[in-house]
């Protein structure tokens, strides 16, 4: 019995347990494979960062101001008169008008121009040069979009950030990672910056 069980027994045994590691191991090494073909992360931010922890690569950010805007709409928002044309916001200020993002809640009855629709998490965003909407009823109200989205392109007015040593990309206090999804460049949503 002794000659059977070292013959027969003990080497399966091995032989089992030398497979069921080599299974184990390429299991493993096949989900990292995956997920570092899809995307390329270097390190995670939380959704809300605050304005006070981001370093702008270009400090003076260019103000861009004009008399007058013709065939605006008004948006009225929080008691205030902010005003929509040419797929640009504006608020006024000293007989000037200028050029800010839109803050979160703004209605628009029309999407801008070249907006492409954009899935995530069974919703459905509208993003029309950095600026995301969703469809309620008849009009499209700006919104934050939740962490992970992806879009292929980002506005040619982006500006690069540091937030502790790290790179990224903003526009309308949208912070945006640079990924990797199926070979192909792409932005991923990893933060919101709140203003002070």
């Amino acid at each position: 019995m002794r000659t059977f069980i070292k013959v027969y027994l003990l080497p399966m045994l091995f032989l089992v347990a030398i497979t069921t590691q080599v299974s184990a191991q390429t299991r493993r090494t096949t989900t990292t494979e995956k997920t570092t073909s899809t995307t390329t992360r270097k390190s995670a931010v939380s959704k809300r960062i605050p304005s006070s922890k981001v370093t702008y690569k270009t400090p003076q950010k260019k103000v861009v101001a004009v008399r007058n805007v013709p065939n605006r709409s008004v948006i009225n928002y929080k008691g205030q008169n902010f005003y929509y044309a040419n797929n640009k916001y504006y608020t006024q200020s000293r007989g000037s008008y200028i050029v800010i993002a839109p803050k979160v809640g703004f209605r628009i009855k029309v999407l801008p121009a070249n907006y492409r629709r954009v899935r995530f998490n069974n919703y459905d965003y509208y993003n029309a040069q950095g600026i995301f909407y969703i469809q309620i009823n008849n009009e499209y109200e700006v919104v934050d979009p939740e962490i992970g989205t992806i879009v292929y392109e980002l506005p040619y007015d982006y500006e690069k950030v540091i937030i502790d040593g790290q790179s990224y990309y903003e526009y309308a206090n949208i912070l945006y990672e640079k990924v990797q999804v199926d070979g192909v460049r792409a932005y991923e949503v990893v933060g919101i910056i709140d203003m002070e």
